[in-house]
């Protein structure tokens, strides 16, 4: 039993679990070749005002962010109401986060039972079956009121509920065999067995919009053209074979494949059936010498060669085959049926990635010196999209089998021991990763075509035929595309720099590399361990640098604590042509026209 109280810097924010387990297994049988067990595990989740996150005025870390540095928040602890019964906050936008705690609570509570067992045999030493049963059920109650006299919803008081019921269960046996020199010097294992899956999910949400009587929390509390109500429904299977084969010679060559086969409910009855294999070699040269050689030498105490070829099905979520509608009211409570926003196929397929390793191990000096290398490569194709469509085909995207992603890379890693004494010893690890992704494909016939992966308003992360993964996307400086001034930034009217229309490739998420270094000290019975890596290349996007040159409390909008007026470096039209800037704008204006729109002007990048 174990029981966690957890209490967030956020004024409010509470979140406490109870962990209850309870375990047996027990031997019996004769030769005790029967073995059982099981554990039956409850988890209690209480959660009290969780933080809202993103850039909206409830979220508490946003709005402390924007303030001005001149202003104590705690200054608008007490009283949040003032005589009208409405918030009190230093400007009409934003939320102040005491008024939140107090008068925009949420809370949500999780009851969950993880519960397992399993029935063993042991038909001989080398020979036994099991069964297994597990089950993972929860059951979910939220509920979020909304106080009137805040910005949020017009002043008016909100009341929200919502419930989620979920459980998969999974039933499985297993057999399996291993046995050394089972032909002279070949020995092997084996493994069979199955499962079936089975997870369904419901869900009710319930809103009122607007309470006719202020701050009385009663979903009948009124309009009906303001009650929403959103049911959810998910029910899926997934039955399995799977195995492994397993063949070693004299201990240092090792030859292991595997099989599985999945069927989805998922998928349509032609394609639901889907098989993935795998084989893996390796070999311990220095196992291998030490039996047929005369050995490795003193200083070269392990060597070990490996290769390897998988491949991986993945199917979808339930009801994505076929296009339905829904059945909902208009405000003046007619009967309505739409389309989703989603086209569905019901012949697709499930993805496919095909993955190869090779790589080898080497240890020295009784292990004090180690060395472990690999390359990759890895194609996912088929991969289950949402390709955008016109929105003149009355559906915003299609649901196809498309692309192939490559990623290839590489990965070392280094551990030594420099130090090591009867009571004290030093351990260090050198990791470094390398990882070069391409778009080969995304549909036949359309180089450069571009697969949104994210992001907000003019600034978006791309998936691009030809390109790398990961590309960020967004909006320029306006530049002089020719004559004189060609590459000079074109200002507006007013000496402010301007954002283009379309948007253009500015960066890449993906890393040069990364590094990492573990170094562990042991000390008798203490240990002491640290970790430090790093990310190096790549470029990254951050909306809270941003906000905070928007909103003026970034130190380089005040360098050397001045504000004074500049004069930004470009040329403004003039008739046909164009003249050189002179006009002073003050940093409030010029930061505020980088950060112009939902992202700015992109290519600063606000690293």
């Amino acid at each position: 039993m174990n029981r966690m109280d957890d209490s967030s810097m956020i004024p409010g924010a509470n979140l406490s679990r109870t962990n209850l387990t309870l375990r047996a297994s027990s031997t019996f049988g004769k030769d005790d070749r029967w073995s059982i067990d099981a554990k039956v595990q409850y988890i209690n989740t209480l959660a009290e005002n969780r933080p809202i996150s993103g850039a909206r005025g409830n979220n508490a870390f946003y709005t402390i962010f924007n303030m001005p540095t001149t202003i104590d928040i705690r200054d608008f602890s007490s009283p949040v109401k003032d005589e009208f019964g409405e918030m009190i906050w230093w400007s009409k936008g934003g939320i102040n986060p005491y008024w939140s705690k107090d008068y925009n609570p949420n809370k949500d509570s999780r009851n969950r039972f993880l519960m397992n067992g399993s029935l063993k045999y042991k038909f001989t030493d080398w020979l036994d079956a099991e069964i297994k049963a597990g089950s993972d059920m929860y059951f979910t109650e939220g509920e979020e009121k909304l106080y009137a006299g805040s910005p949020t919803n017009n002043k008016n008081s909100r009341y929200s509920t919502s419930e989620k019921k979920f459980f998969e269960n999974n039933f499985s046996f297993l057999i399996s065999g291993h046995k050394d020199e089972l032909f002279g010097k070949f020995g092997g294992n084996f493994s069979f067995g199955g499962n079936l899956m089975e997870r369904k999910s419901t869900g009710l949400d319930n809103s009122m919009g607007k309470l006719t009587a202020p701050d009385l929390f009663s979903l009948a509390n009124g309009d009906k053209k303001d009650l929403s109500i959103t049911e959810t429904y998910i029910h899926k299977k997934i039955n399995s074979l799977y195995g492994t084969l397993g063949i070693n010679y004299n201990g240092w060559a090792f030859l292991d494949a595997t099989f599985r086969n999945d069927w989805s409910s998922a998928l349509n009855k032609e394609n639901r059936s889907f098989f993935y294999p795998s084989v893996s070699l390796s070999w311990v040269i220095s196992d291998m010498v030490g039996k047929v050689g005369k050995g490795m030498p003193e200083w070269f105490t392990y060597a070990k060669a490996r290769a390897y070829f998988a491949q991986v099905g993945n199917d979808m979520d339930a009801y994505q085959l076929y296009n339905t509608y829904s059945i909902g009211s208009d405000p003046n409570g007619n009967t309505t049926a739409g389309q989703g926003k989603t086209k569905y196929d019901a012949d697709v397929r499930s993805e496919l990635i095909t993955s190869w390793e090779a790589g080898a191990e080497l240890k020295f000096f009784n292990n004090r010196l180690g060395v472990d290398f690999a390359w990759y490569k890895t194609n996912a194709k088929r991969q289950l999209m949402n390709i955008p469509l016109n929105n003149l085909s009355g559906s915003d995207n299609m649901k196809v089998n498309a692309g192939n992603i490559q990623n290839t890379g590489i990965e070392i890693m280094l551990n030594a021991r420099p130090i090591e004494t009867a009571q004290f010893s030093w351990d260090t690890q050198l990791n470094f990763s390398q990882n070069k992704s391409k778009i080969i494909e995304l549909l036949p016939g359309k180089p450069g075509m571009q697969y949104a992966l994210g992001g907000s308003d003019a600034l978006q992360v791309y998936a691009v035929a030809g390109g790398a993964y990961g590309e960020i996307w967004g909006t320029k400086y306006q530049r002089v595309e020719e004559g004189e001034f060609k590459g000079q930034l074109l200002l507006n009217e007013s000496g402010l720099p301007q954002a283009t229309s379309d948007k253009h490739k500015i960066g890449e998420q993906q890393p040069d590399f990364l590094l990492g270094w573990t170094n562990t000290f042991n000390y008798k019975n203490f240990t002491l361990s640290f970790l430090i890596d790093g990310r190096f290349g790549g470029d990254i996007f951050s909306f809270t640098n941003m906000n905070l040159q928007r909103s003026g409390i970034a130190e380089c909008t005040a360098p050397g604590g001045k504000r004074e007026d500049i004069v930004v470096a470009g040329v403004i039209k003039d008739g046909n042509g164009y003249k050189v800037n002179d006009q002073s704008v003050s940093l409030e204006r010029y930061y505020k026209a980088l950060a112009t729109g939902r992202a700015g002007i992109s290519e600063v990048l606000y690293l």
